[in-house]
């Protein structure tokens, strides 16, 4: 067959900002955002984001600059996800719950050019920027409205979003990627287990994991997607423009607890809604009063941490239909889904409920993903219980580190993308994630998985979260550190002692992996998408001393 290749028109980047266009033109007259009172339609969405990237523009905002945005689930945060790269700018979404020396390194690593801030974080923003050195020139700060909160005053700035939105061109000829490899988004890690790291996305990328997103939990065109999951946290695992894809309605909420999230389904008839398993712990545990009966199907994608089965039972017994993903802020989006299947339907619901916490298979358009064992290079036996690191193969990759070779050569190396998780691969060929590498206790030569225990202590009546560390110990070397929340209103007399706790786990598990310690909290410290930041957790750990052998 004659040679043939690339031509102009069939080598255009692949981008998700084409999707907008799209939208507009088949849902145009279709709810594209609902926040509070304010109201779009999606040709209503296409217009502000084009007068946005144009306004940027005129602003002096060029290819490749950083324009960083520090605000919560609002209207300005959705749009901001097209209208930045439309410009040809990196869009870098910052956590809203770093505190001010956290957000000043970002902001000086990413070198932000101009920053989006929510009015109620300028306090925030403001000390963050006066941890600046006088020879770091501080982004512009452009304020976000929010009619419906008490304003902090914005007078003192010339521009704000909504003013530089009605300043823009409706009908800007947007700057497209030269190239599919350009950037599109500048994500920082969450830190839960090291210093936040700059992970870089490309157009390519972002635009294949939004389609194997939307595929993998076989999302339909116009559905209800209410924003539990913050739109900083991996850019919302790509759905900002997955629901521009599909034609949804986009249901914004600033701040969320169980009441919110139930009046919200039932108000606007939600369909879809993505969260931490913290978020399904707070549905199970919610009063009973909240808990009536859903106005239709609700489907949930949960991620970021291993659910323990409990908890899926608990919410899928209310009638939601949880689906569980597996993604990293490396990977852009959900790259390995628990592919349910029908048969599955007729097991008993403790069963159904331990399937579908396997992290399960890779999606569509990944290329490959594999345990490997860590000694011989190669795949472990699919026997479910031989352990190995996941690695990971596709476009959903980041491109890499930002100003950080040596820390990008680590992770991406002999052709994989090393995830830092330990895992399994059942005789079904279903992924389980046992722990992170950093998070495996090794107890006098025993490896004990921390979520297995912590899945364990789920199954407690009282408890509502858990997380189990290493604890330095004179004879083991290091034994099972349980940190524990209780359930909401329950009886001081009912309140169990550690004692109680760890006879509770011996009648139940293997002794060598029964916590030694059981520390009763409030609450566990948890980044924004719910993942408990076990180093804080360690650090307790190893300031408790060590576990000193009885002596008589």
């Amino acid at each position: 067959m004659e040679k043939l290749g690339l031509n102009e028109a069939n080598s255009n980047p692949l981008t998700p900002l084409n999707f907008l266009e799209r939208t507009a033109t088949v849902y145009g007259n279709c709810k594209s955002i609902v926040y509070n009172e304010t109201v779009y339609t999606w040709a209503e969405t296409q217009k502000r984001c084009l007068r946005l990237a144009s306004a940027l523009c005129s602003l002096g905002i060029s290819r490749r600059d950083v324009v960083s945005v520090l605000a919560p689930n609002v209207p300005a945060m959705y749009e901001l996800h097209f209208g930045v790269p439309m410009s040809g700018a990196v869009l870098n979404t910052i956590n809203t719950r770093l505190d001010a020396r956290t957000v000043s390194v970002l902001l000086q690593h990413s070198e932000s050019k101009l920053i989006f801030c929510d009015i109620l974080y300028l306090p925030l923003l403001h000390d963050a920027i006066r941890l600046f050195p006088s020879s770091h020139k501080p982004p512009q700060i452009i304020p976000i409205e929010d009619n419906y909160e008490q304003n902090v005053p914005t007078h003192t700035y010339s521009i704000t979003y909504e003013k530089l939105v009605e300043s823009g061109n409706s009908q800007f000829d947007w700057i497209r990627p030269n190239s599919e490899l350009d950037p599109i988004v500048l994500n920082y890690t969450s830190g839960t287990t090291s210093a936040p790291k700059g992970v870089v996305h490309c157009h390519r990328g972002i635009f294949i994991t939004t389609h194997d997103s939307l595929g993998a939990w076989s999302v339909p065109t116009e559905p209800v997607y209410l924003w539990t999951l913050p739109m900083f946290h991996a850019n919302g695992w790509t759905f900002p423009w997955g629901m521009a894809v599909v034609g949804g309605t986009n249901i914004c909420i600033r701040r969320f607890n169980a009441s919110t999230i139930f009046s919200a389904i039932h108000q606007h008839k939600v369909t879809h809604m993505c969260g931490a398993p913290v978020v399904l712990s707070m549905l199970c545990n919610a009063p009973h009063y909240m808990k009536k009966p859903l106005p239709g199907l609700v489907h949930i994608m949960t991620a970021a941490s291993s659910p323990p089965a409990t908890v899926l039972t608990r919410t899928e017994a209310m009638g939601f239909v949880v689906s569980h993903g597996y993604g990293l802020t490396e990977t852009g989006g959900i790259v390995m889904s628990c592919a349910w299947k029908e048969e599955w339907n007729k097991l008993a619901a403790s069963e159904r409920a331990r399937l579908k916490a396997r992290q399960g298979v890779q999606t569509p358009s990944m290329v490959k993903i594999d345990v490997i064992d860590g000694y011989t290079g190669k795949g472990v036996a699919r026997d479910g219980v031989s352990s190995g690191e996941i690695v990971i193969k596709g476009a959903c990759v980041m491109l890499g580190y930002l100003k950080d070779k040596k820390a990008t050569n680590a992770a991406i190396k002999d052709g994989w993308f090393y995830t830092g998780d330990v895992g399994v691969v059942h005789p079904d060929g279903y992924v389980e994630i046992k722990d992170r590498s950093k998070d495996v206790i090794i107890s006098g030569g025993e490896n004990i998985s921390s979520v297995e225990v912590e899945a364990m202590l789920y199954s407690h009546p009282v408890v509502n979260e858990a997380a189990v560390v290493a604890r330095p110990d004179e004879f083991w070397g290091e034994t099972p550190c349980a940190f524990v929340s209780l359930v909401e209103g329950i009886d001081p007399v009912k309140i169990p002692t550690e004692k109680e706790m760890i006879e509770w786990c011996r009648e139940r598990m293997p002794h060598y992996m029964v916590p030694k310690t059981v520390v009763i909290k409030e609450e566990l410290p948890k980044t924004s998408t719910g993942k408990v930041q076990k180093y804080m957790l360690r650090n307790l750990a190893r300031e408790m001393g060590t576990v000193k052998v009885s002596r008589l």
